[in-house]
């Protein structure tokens, strides 16, 4: 019966937007978050930024331990903000007014917004000559854009609908797919490590090259991987069941992003140690041969599995900017804005390669944000927040409107971030990353400077109200 209560609940549309998730809609369970975040990252990018250090000139050991330290560190912020959400029942951007003022949070909302409309079109074009490699491996010879279209549209259409019924919903599909898909992980990774020959100790990378490569891969799927996810995470948390403990939240959602991400790119690393570098497509039939239908499963599952998030946030974004209107109706026109950029994509696919190299190196303002949140959050709230305030007009929230510290020190962030940062756009590689042989600091650069600027500028240039009371729920 429970079960049945719980579907019934998934397929009914969720009415929560951004205003706090009440108690009794607080449903959710550590478990239940674990797949949600793990089915998000258990997806063929990972595997493929994997084989990164090996084509940068790390050994397979190396690889492995920059993989390992960097998801440590990475997946511990985000199990920070995680708690932010539990402990408040409140999404990321509306959380971020208490930095950034009434309407200062504007500036990471609307970035938080752009980002992931982007990424809601990009990921699923980023899969598609993947799955139409599979097919041909698979028999159908002559897979061209008809089926590029008929196979995008489709997961594009699964996604949406999702996104668009709610949490709930997006729970539920990760609850009953994750374990599968992630069956489908360890079976491949046997089929894989038994195919291919793993040379665990070659180097090519020596002295400075070395240096940059490892980070390179800090930034690539090291810690920055998990300081990506940073945006989006409270947006679910909000939804655990208040009883549960802060350190539980913490711990499951940190395993969450950590042993999906290291796995797969050690996985992807094997690969490529035992000379198979090529093209994606090649990458996956080269390995996993005759396994290659549950392999299209978690192909086409991983696209949907992280859009629903970016779906889901990137609606929550425009509702924190204060657009008034329902939140699925604002799901309706970011997912024809995502299928219109999808479509496009499919249409120039070197456009599209373009602005996914450009797409996956801006994300660095997202540690620029989060060293004013932590500083914020940490230092000067204690980890409370003052709930209602979040939601009071620009005139009367003790946060004030706009607090100039907040915004000063994420755009200096920024800036630093991209000088020491060494994205695959030509434009996006700074000065001070070119000038130290190519090495990329730009999430330590970012975070560091937009935290301590907030630190030092916030007591100057903060409106909030003094002695306001600071309460959570």
């Amino acid at each position: 019966m429970e079960q049945q209560g719980e579907l019934a609940a998934a397929v009914t549309l969720d009415e929560h937007g951004i205003a706090p998730v009440r108690p009794e809609d607080r449903t959710s369970t550590p478990w239940r978050q674990f797949w949600i975040w793990a089915g998000a990252n258990i997806a063929p990018i990972n595997w493929i930024l994997g084989a990164l250090g090996i084509i940068l000139g790390l050994s397979l050991v190396e690889t492995l331990v920059v993989l390992v330290i960097g998801n440590v560190v990475g997946c511990a912020f985000f199990g920070l903000f995680c708690v932010m959400g539990h402990r408040t029942g409140v999404n990321q951007m509306v959380l971020s007014r208490a930095a950034f003022g009434r309407r200062g949070a504007y500036l990471p909302a609307v970035a938080q917004l752009l980002m992931t409309m982007g990424w809601l079109g990009v990921n699923t074009w980023v899969v598609l000559d993947l799955v139409l490699g599979i097919f041909k491996h698979m028999g159908y010879d002559h897979p061209g854009t008809g089926t590029k279209y008929a196979v995008g549209i489709g997961i594009m259409a699964v996604q949406v609908v999702i996104a668009i019924v709610g949490f709930y919903l997006i729970q539920a599909f990760e609850k009953y797919t994750v374990p599968v898909a992630g069956l489908i992980v360890i079976v491949m990774s046997i089929l894989a490590w038994t195919k291919v020959n793993v040379v665990w100790t070659h180097s090519t990378a020596h002295g400075a090259d070395k240096l940059t490569a490892v980070t390179q891969l800090l930034t690539a799927i090291g810690v920055g991987w998990g300081i990506t996810w940073l945006t989006w995470s409270s947006d679910y948390t909000r939804f655990i069941k208040p009883s549960v403990p802060d350190r539980k939240v913490f711990w499951t959602t940190w395993s969450a992003i950590l042993i999906p991400t290291v796995w797969l790119g050690f996985l992807g690393a094997s690969i490529a140690s035992g000379g198979v570098q090529n093209d994606p497509a090649d990458f996956v039939t080269a390995a996993f041969g005759g396994f290659s239908i549950p392999i299209l499963f978690l192909v086409m599952h991983g696209p949907v599995a992280t859009n629903i998030l970016n779906l889901y946030s990137a609606t929550l974004a425009a509702l924190s900017i204060d657009i008034k209107a329902a939140r699925w109706k604002v799901s309706v026109v970011v997912s024809i804005v995502g299928t219109g950029a999808l479509i496009w994509f499919i249409q120039d696919s070197n456009w599209a390669n373009k602005f996914d190299e450009w797409l996956a190196s801006v994300v660095l303002w997202i540690s620029a944000w989060a060293g004013v949140m932590c500083v914020d959050y940490l230092v000067f709230r204690r980890g409370k927040i003052d709930i209602p305030a979040l939601y009071a007009s620009p005139s009367e929230s003790i946060y004030g409107d706009v607090n100039w510290a907040a915004v000063i020190g994420m755009l200096a962030g920024v800036v630093a971030g991209w000088a020491w940062g060494y994205g695959l756009v030509g434009f996006l590689q700074g000065p001070i990353a070119k000038a130290t042989h190519n090495v990329d600091l730009s999430w330590l650069t970012g975070f560091g400077v937009a935290a301590i600027l907030y630190y030092v500028l916030r007591p100057f240039l903060a409106k909030e109200a003094q002695g306001a009371a600071v309460t959570t729920p």
